[in-house]
């Protein structure tokens, strides 16, 4: 007899705690083999397929496309060992989740040899089953002073009432045990939006001022939601101060040109201002640091890994070069494009996004000249390019026309003072005029 395996959404890594439903790519009756990619889920950091450890026919699914699925709630049931649907089948574990029947290697967070806890029944392998999003995840936080037994409630949750003000613990859950669920969480949320806006005066006697119809609901969620949620702590959390320097790009320029027409792989412009970052954080390694102030403490980081703003279709993604500080400028030239391309087909990975100590933001691809970007938090400065410009200049005592740049720096003013972020600018700028000094501090 089929033994029938319910395939959990598995922990992503990377602190990830839930993932939306983007597209099923089997459908209930489908055959599926071991570690056979079965959905493709987008998380805070990137899209990603999900394979199942499982081979077997697919019996039910959990969740339709745009549904918010905590790690640990249920993705789909395979029939392990049939090679048609089964119309009722017993829940059962592999026995030692051998060979043809389940793998125990495909995401981080999970395995398949474990036994089940119990046995239980499932529905018709015709019925697609949609899972509740509020199933309890590994990682909870028990909310005190509540009678009876102490809940525990999702991250996903404890989320959403954080964002909205709300104490959990004048909250009743609606779910097992008191368990406080997100229907819960959004009912308090109506319920003071309807007191905020309930009128506390008798109505004016002139007719209020017109307001523009609501065109559309944006959904704060996945990559756009994690942006939202990165650059309002960042703000909150980080004194942040900015300043620029205009600089001569014009001898850069021809560097790169007379690199370029000497053979061998193309350098990028950002690629050889990644180079001019990475001697400047040498220079300042004050920069290349995060706070920590739980224990008050500046934490100083020894390599690089140097971010770069790039925006896609699906939002503003930070793609990271991992040890920038030892690559060649042909080096950071190719994994930038990968990292570009990757961003442009969607196939970015988590760990692609993360880890970031310093962030190269290159505004000017928008023909724009200067902006004050928000720091990358948990990170410590972000160095903004604008676009290089054809404008008069005063070049060896006489007006001329040079290519110019401006050049900015945000800072996390915890980390250093002015004086400190002065001179890293001005290194950085002194390289873009002459990168004759690049050459002579290597």
């Amino acid at each position: 007899m089929a033994q029938v395996l319910e395939f959990k959404l598995p922990d992503l890594g990377e602190g990830l705690t839930e993932a939306e439903i983007v597209r099923w790519l089997v459908a209930v009756g489908d055959v599926v083999a071991i570690d056979q990619p079965v959905v493709e889920v987008e998380t805070a950091k990137a899209m990603v397929e999900v394979p199942c450890p499982y081979g077997g026919v697919v019996t039910a699914r959990y969740g339709e496309e745009g549904t918010e699925l905590p790690v640990g709630a249920p993705l789909l049931t395979v029939a392990v060992g049939a090679s048609e649907p089964a119309p009722e089948a017993e829940s059962a574990p592999a026995a030692d989740g051998g060979p043809g029947e389940t793998s125990g290697n495909v995401l981080v967070g999970y395995g398949t040899g474990a036994p089940a806890a119990r046995r239980r029944r499932v529905r018709p392998a015709t019925a697609v089953v949609t899972a509740p999003v509020e199933a309890p995840v590994a990682v909870a936080e028990a909310v005190p002073d509540r009678a009876g037994p102490v809940p525990v409630i999702s991250p996903l949750v404890r989320r959403l009432a954080r964002q909205n003000g709300l104490d959990l613990r004048a909250l009743d859950g609606s779910g097992r045990d008191g368990l406080i669920l997100r229907c819960d969480v959004e009912l308090a949320i109506e319920r003071m939006e309807k007191a905020v806006q309930a009128p506390a005066a008798p109505a004016p006697t002139t007719a209020p001022a017109a307001t523009g119809a609501v065109t559309e609901r944006v959904p704060l969620r996945g990559v756009r939601g994690a942006v939202a949620d990165k650059l309002s702590r960042s703000r909150r959390e980080i004194p942040e101060a900015t300043c620029w320097v205009d600089a001569d790009a014009t001898e850069l320029m021809a560097a790169r040109t007379a690199a370029n027409a000497a053979g061998g792989p193309k350098i990028s412009l950002i690629a050889l201002l990644a180079r001019i970052c990475t001697a400047a954080l040498a220079r300042f390694p004050e920069l290349n640091s995060t706070v920590d102030m739980d224990a008050r403490e500046i934490v100083r980081l020894r390599d690089v890994h140097l971010g770069f703003a790039a925006q896609t279709e699906r939002g503003l993604v930070v793609p990271v070069v991992r040890d920038a500080q030892d690559r060649s400028a042909e080096s950071l030239s190719a994994e930038f494009a990968r990292l570009t391309e990757a961003g442009r087909t969607g196939t970015l990975t988590p760990g692609d996004l993360t880890g970031g100590t310093f962030t190269l933001n290159n505004y000017g691809v928008f023909g724009v000249d200067g902006s004050t970007p928000i720091i990358n938090h948990p990170e410590a400065a972000m160095l903004g390019i604008g676009r290089i410009v054809a404008k008069p200049w005063v070049h060896d005592g006489e007006l001329a026309i040079r290519q110019v740049v401006q050049l900015s720096l945000t800072f996390d003013h915890r980390v250093c003072d002015g004086g400190t972020a002065g001179g890293f600018l001005r290194y950085v700028a002194d390289c873009v005029e002459q990168p004759a000094v690049l050459l002579r501090t290597l």
